[in-house]
Formats: structure tokens, sequence, C-alpha cells
């Protein structure tokens, strides 16, 4: 088995979605707790956010499955660096993804105009329903984001004033992570050179990290990210 250096931006990459997953879960009232091989919740999480991320390769796979709630219908955990095997505990693969890193000193691209960060209520709840798209989930970003440290909300508005774009950073793991991103009209792509110049802005000096596969994968390597690890997002049904 090839060894990870603990450091490694994979590692940072790791700890700083953990970071965003237990903020994000904090907004919902969920409070989960850090040991030096996973973050995990006792509770279930937010819709879309895992209840437990792995921190280090070789995670005892049985005392993590045992700090989250398997009893009630969809536990997920996110197998930061796909090593687990839980099928004994009734969990299937849902999907697959790969870590993306982007060193801090690669160009910015500068997005005409820049993108703004969400300051009120009123703007996440027009931000949450442009990023929602209609599916029902646009409850999930409450005002309390608001006040969470290191986390920006940012977003970009058409000449009407709407939410037109935009994405969540979360700085953490001396990173900046980011997520959410997507573009109301356009595919998600297009929505890449805003969500970089904001986090050069607000976090200037940090590499960018995040996770992606597919068509979004596909997108975040054209605009600079490297490919890392493998993860594997883990459902119990």
């Amino acid at each position: 088995m090839t060894t990870i250096p603990r450091q490694s931006p994979v590692h940072a990459a790791a700890r700083n979605n953990a970071l965003w997953c237990a903020a994000m879960s904090r907004t919902h009232g969920v409070t989960g707790t850090f040991t030096d091989d996973a973050w995990a919740a006792p509770v279930r999480t937010p819709p879309y956010y895992p209840d437990a991320v792995t921190l280090a390769p070789g995670a005892d796979a049985a005392a993590l499955v045992a700090r989250i709630d398997t009893a009630a219908p969809g536990a997920t955990v996110k197998d930061s660096f796909g090593d687990l095997d839980l099928t004994g505990a009734g969990f299937r693969v849902l999907f697959e993804a790969r870590w993306i890193h982007r060193p801090a000193g690669a160009p910015v691209p500068r997005p005409a105009p820049a993108w703004d960060v969400v300051r009120d209520a009123e703007t996440l709840r027009a931000w949450a329903v442009a990023w929602d798209d209609g599916n029902g989930d646009a409850g999930l970003f409450g005002p309390a984001l608001l006040d969470t440290p290191d986390i920006h909300v940012i977003a970009a508005h058409d000449t009407r004033g709407r939410v037109a774009a935009g994405a969540v950073l979360n700085r953490g793991a001396d990173t900046v992570g980011v997520s959410n991103v997507f573009s109301r009209d356009t595919a998600s792509g297009t929505a890449w050179p805003g969500a970089l110049d904001a986090a050069h802005r607000l976090c200037p000096g940090l590499p960018v990290v995040g996770y992606e596969h597919g068509d979004d994968l596909t997108a975040a390597l054209r605009h600079g990210f490297a490919a890392l690890g493998p993860l594997r997002i883990w459902l119990k049904p």
C-alpha cells in the first residue's frame, strides 16, 4: 500500500472538507467531533453532507461506523483515501471522486464583474434558490452560515440583479476549499473563474482545494486544478 505523507495535499483537502462539513452541520444544530483519523457526527447531518469524513488512511472502519447513526436510513461516510470497505456494515459505494488542488501561485482568471460576498439573509435565500434550481433543498443554507467564521458564500449577479452564479469558500487547514460551484444559465464550469478570483481576493496566498467527479472534475482540471487521490462516498440505504 502506498504511504501518503501526513501533510500531503490530500490530507489538507480532506481536513478542509471536514471543517466545512462540521460548520455546515452546526448551522443545523448537529455537532460532530474530531479525532486523529476522522470527523464524525452522532446524529444525521444535513442532506448532501456526510456523517463522517476520514482524515487519515487506514481508519478503523468498525470504530468509525460506531460513531455515527446507522439505525436511521441514509447514513453516509466520506472515505477520503478510498481505502475503506464498509460493505460488511451494510454500506454501498454511492459515487467516487477525486480531490483537486490548485497551487497558491497559479495565475487567477479575472471575471467581469468580480463576485461579491453574500452578507444578508435575503441575498443568501436568493443564492440558495439559484443553487437549488427547483430541487426543493434551498433551505439547506440558513442565515447562521453568514455568521460562521472563515466561510464566504459568494455570488455573481446578472444585469437584472439576479443571482447568476455562486460558490462557497471555506478557509482551513492552510487551504481554501471551494464547493457548491454553480451557474444558473450555463454549465457550472463557466463559474470557476469567478470562484477562483474570489478565493484569491478573500484568502490570498493559499492553495485552493475541493473534490469533483464527472464533468465537474473535467471543468476544474481545465481551470488549473490537479487531480489528487481518490475518495468514495459510502451510503447505507
